[in-house]
Formats: structure tokens, sequence, C-alpha cells
């Protein structure tokens, strides 16, 4: 069917209800709001669904979601008996119709005869990646839409592992989806029904003292923690579901001085006191500053709504004036990984074997850090999911032992009993960190400084142009084929110059066709052993030779992405650089949109 005769049975047959039909017929006179409402079915990517609340095919309701849970009932009837006995662990943030699509995903995995264990209340994602492992569940399902505007919900898809599910494993799921062309004909039941029948059963308690304990035995410098338990520390859930985790392992490893934003501490999907829920945006941790200053704070932490994500604030002094200032994904991840790595170095039980992983986009800077301590630094493409494979596959099943895991989008992981990003985990890492700081006499940049006297100065940088609805998807797909064409050009001249205008490229890496392309004299070709992606990277050289820019679509939000990053011996000479490549790339590809 069109979207026009989609259109009419969805406003018109009695299966929907009353509110899905009066949404719908609110719009009939709305001809481009039907066609993107119902040009297509909402894509299932590789980590699954994610998408505008609403009516229609291609909107984030409970039909959508049921029949990505039909699909995904389907995917786990075909691996067997076993499979659905081990069933599927579900949890939910506090985002809009978040409980009612965590209820319908459960009820319509027990249609299928598949066990579900449900969240009895919102959990965080690195909760429901412990519980898929907690539960020895054969997958995991999280309703969140993560830092997303509030407009925004989705359904995140976990594996066996606890990590989300491989590529192969979402196409195989994909195309279980595809099978229902009419979402009138997914099965389902009543959530009494499939509790009566044993097939749904609530989780709570048990699960919240079982990932707290695991978490204490994460603590790195308990003594540290200990002198310096009455540092203040201000904390924000930002109306999501970190409040009752990050405090409750916060007073678990003793910080006794702990308060909690009171306008931002109860879930609400509406976000009220933020422009967005996301604690990469530096204003997103006002209020928490605002207390701060109230209470005379050492350190402001903010956690995104499905408590994945993590961005910090710390008192430091500038122009003679004590004031609070935010760090990057990037600065914190390099501080985080060094305090792991050198805590563990000091005291004794730094492994042989270890290593560290981080994404493509994110800073240089770690593999300084991890070539000085001995440890391997791995380089995967972005997404927390490849990190999560990484750890099965090196230290689950090989030989290799796991230390830590970032990314540039304020996203860390220690450990190995959670398989994505853990703004819980992280929280208590770097309220420790902060600890052994003061107890050393030093703030955190004053750590942030020793670091990169230590390893050099790097600064990143991220810009990103945001094209929604179906020309907007247009739009960024055809960047990304003339970006293609300007590489096709240039390796047919030998000459990489005009290259995302700027001068000195010195090689391109294609993810798309897992090629490298170096620019000298002539052009030479190197294979790149990742799963090809639509991501084009640019090896810019400079001062240390680790100068770069990236451009993708992003895979979670209706945006092209563009990375960069500049090193050097002085904050000056990088920031400098970061900012000349910065200006004329960007502008080089917005004239392209």
């Amino acid at each position: 069917m069109n979207y026009k005769d989609l259109y009419e049975v969805w406003s018109k047959d009695n299966f929907f209800n009353e509110a899905t039909r009066n949404e719908l017929l609110s719009i009939k006179d709305d001809d481009k709001e039907i066609e993107e409402r119902f040009y297509r079915s909402l894509e299932f990517g590789t980590g699954g669904l994610r998408g505008v609340i609403g009516a229609g095919t291609n909107r984030m309701n409970i039909y959508t979601v049921a029949k990505a849970s039909a699909g995904l009932a389907q995917y786990i009837i075909a691996n067997g008996e076993e499979a659905m006995k081990k069933g599927v662990a579900v949890s939910f943030d506090s985002r809009h119709f978040s409980p009612e699509f965590a209820e319908i995903t459960a009820c319509t995995l027990a249609a299928y005869g598949i066990t579900v264990h449900l969240s009895d209340e919102l959990r965080p994602v690195p909760m429901l990646s412990y519980s898929v492992r907690y539960f020895g569940a054969f997958a995991g399902v999280m309703v969140t839409a993560s830092h997303n505007p509030p407009k925004y919900n989705g359904y995140k898809v976990y594996g066996e592992d606890g990590g989300q599910v491989t590529t192969e494993a979402a196409a195989a799921i994909l195309a279980n989806i595809e099978k229902f062309d009419d979402v009138r004909t997914v099965k389902t039941m009543s959530l009494d029904e499939a509790m009566n029948k044993g097939l749904v059963t609530k989780f709570g308690e048990d699960v919240d003292k079982a990932y707290t304990k695991m978490l204490t035995e994460l603590v790195i410098d308990k003594g540290a923690i200990e002198r310096q338990k009455n540092m203040s520390i201000v904390y924000t859930p930002l109306h999501g579901s970190g409040n009752k985790p990050v405090r409750r392992i916060l007073n678990e490893i003793g910080f006794a001085n702990v308060h909690v934003v009171p306008e931002q501490e109860k879930p609400d999907g509406s976000f009220p006191t933020v422009k967005t829920p996301n604690p990469e945006d530096p204003a997103a941790l006002t209020m928490g500053i605002e207390l701060a200053e109230k209470v005379g704070a050492s350190i402001v932490v903010g956690t995104d709504p499905d408590s994945d994500r993590v961005g910090v604030a710390a008192k430091t002094s500038e122009n003679g004036k004590t004031v609070y200032k935010t760090f990057t994904g990037n600065q914190m991840g390099i501080m985080l990984l060094d305090y792991i790595l050198n805590s563990k170095k000091e005291a004794g039980n730094l492994p042989d074997n270890s290593f560290a992983v981080t994404t493509i986009v994110s800073t240089k800077l770690a593999g300084a850090i991890c070539k000085d301590y001995g440890v391997e630094l791995q380089e995967v493409l972005t997404g927390f999911k490849f990190i999560g494979e990484r750890i099965k596959i090196d230290d689950e099943f090989g030989s290799k032992h796991f230390q830590f895991g970032f990314e540039e989008s304020y996203g860390y992981l220690s450990g190995l009993n959670v398989r994505d990003k853990d703004a819980v985990v992280a929280t208590m890492l770097i309220c420790g960190m902060a600890a052994q700081s003061f107890d050393k006499g030093e703030t955190l940049f004053d750590r942030l400084e020793r670091v990169y006297k230590k390893y050099g100065y790097g600064f990143e940088s991220a810009v990103s142009f945001t094209l929604e609805g179906k020309e907007g998807l247009e739009k960024i797909g055809n960047c990304m084929v003339e970006m293609r064409k300007e590489l096709e050009a240039a390796r047919s001249s030998s000459d990489a110059d005009k290259l995302i205008g700027v001068c000195g490229v010195n090689a391109v890496r294609d993810y798309a066709s897992s090629i490298r392309y170096e620019f000298s004299d002539s052009v030479s070709e190197g294979t790149i052993n990742l799963i090809k992606s639509n991501v084009l990277l640019y090896e810019l050289g400079g001062n240390k030779g680790l100068d770069w820019a990236c451009v993708r679509p992003s895979g979670t939000e209706p945006k092209l992405k563009i990375y960069f990053g500049c090193y050097a011996d002085t904050e000056e000479a990088a920031k400098t650089r970061l900012e000349e490549i910065k200006s004329k790339m960007s502008a080089h590809i917005e004239a392209k949109l």
C-alpha cells in the first residue's frame, strides 16, 4: 500500500485505538504530514528503533513497537526452544510512553510464547544490560531515545552478552519485522494474562542489590574516598532514570555529602528544566552548577534520561574568581583512562595483556596514554556496541583483560558485567577520581593539565547539521555521495588539496569500501579491518601527525556529523589549528546540503 492507503487504514479501522484515529483525522488535510508519517516504516537500524512519538508507520507508537517485538520474537523462535525459555529482559526510562511501550513489548513477546523479565519501574540502560546477564536472558529491550528531545522515543535491542545486538542479528531481526506487512496481524495479549501464564515476571530490588554490589567491586583507591568522604557533590538525573542507582552507589561507597538538584530529581518525559536532556550540552548542567554555588560543591555530575551518558563540571579558579567549568567527553575520557591505568599500576594489579577501547572519532591522546602503560588501545567504529563486542571477543572469550572503554559523546565503561556505556559506574569513578585529586591537593582541572603536559595538548570538536524528515535524509545521503565523488576525483588526479576544503590531507579512510587511500606522489591503497560503515575519515597530519576530521550520518538522529581533532605541544597551537580546519571544512560541507 502507498502512504495514502495506509493512512486510510490507520485512521478508520477500529483495530487502532480511538486516540490514534483522532490524531490522524486531525491531519486529514495535510498531505505532506500524512506522507511524512506513512511513506515508510520506522527504520530498524543496527541498534533498534528511534523516532518521533505519534500515529503512523514512521512514528513510535504501540503498533510499531508491537511489530518490532513480533519480529524479535520470530528471531528468538528461530533460535530454538531454549532461547524462548531464556527469554528477554525489558526495561524503560522516563520518556513519554516508555512504560506503555515496555508493556506492549512484553505482551507481544509473551503472545509468541517467549519468557519476559519486565522491570517493575524505570531503570537505566546499564541496568538493562546487566539484567540480561543476570537472568541469563537470550536478549534485552530498552525503551529509550537516550538524550534526544522530548518528542522522541526508541527501542534498543540487546544480545545474550548484554551488548547491543550485532549487525548480523539486527539484519535478521529486521528481516523478520518486514514479514509483518500489516500490523493488524501481530499477536499480543494482556499483561494480566501474560503474568498469570508465567510468561511475564517483574524484577526489581534483587537486581538493584546485585548491580550495586557489582559496582562496589570496581572502586579504585578506596582510601582516597574514605579520606574525602565529605567532598561536596551535586548530582542531577535530568528528570531521568539515573536518580536511584547513582545515589545508591555513591552512598554505598562512602560519599556522605551528595546534593540532588530538586527540580530535576523526579522522572519527567517533558524535561521541563532543560532545552535538551543531553549532558553533552553544558547548558544541561546549569541548575546543577547553581546548586553547587549555593552549597560549595566541588563537582557537578549530570546523567541523561537513560543514564548511559554523563556530563561533569568542576570548581576551578579563573581570573582570580571561583567558577564551575565543564569537561568535554574526550577530556573526561583521557582523565579516567589515566586514572584507572595509573592507579592499578601503582597498586600492582594492572594485568599483563590489558587493553582499552575507544572509537575512531574520539581523542587520539588515548593512544599515547595506553602506550605509556603498556596497554593495547583498540579503535572501533562509532557506537558503544562495538566496544561491547571487543570485550566479548578479547576478554570474555579471549586472553586479554579489558580495563576501560569510552567514546567522545560522554559514554564510559569499566568492568565486564555491563556491555553498554554506563553513567552509573562512570559517576562512581569520576567522583572517586575527584577524591583522589583532592587528596593530592589538586583540582580536576589541575589533573587534566597534568595529563596534557605529559602526553601533549589535544582538542576535539564536532559540528552537526540537523536535517529532519524525508527531504533531510535525502540531503544527508546526497552529501555523502558528493564527498565520495570528490575522493574519486582526488584519487584520479593524485591531488588531495581540494578535498574537504582543507589543504594537507595525507590519507582518507572510506569505511564503506574498507579502503584507506594514502596520498603522496601517487595514491596507494590499504585495507581497513572493520565492518563497513558510511563514514569518511581524513588524516590531516599536523604538528604531531595525528590531526583528523571525520564525516558520517548519525545512526540515531536526523543529523550529518563532522568531527575534528588537532594535537600539538602547546594549547594555543592545537586550538588555532582546530578552529581553522573546523571553519573551512564545515563551510565546504554546508555548501553541499
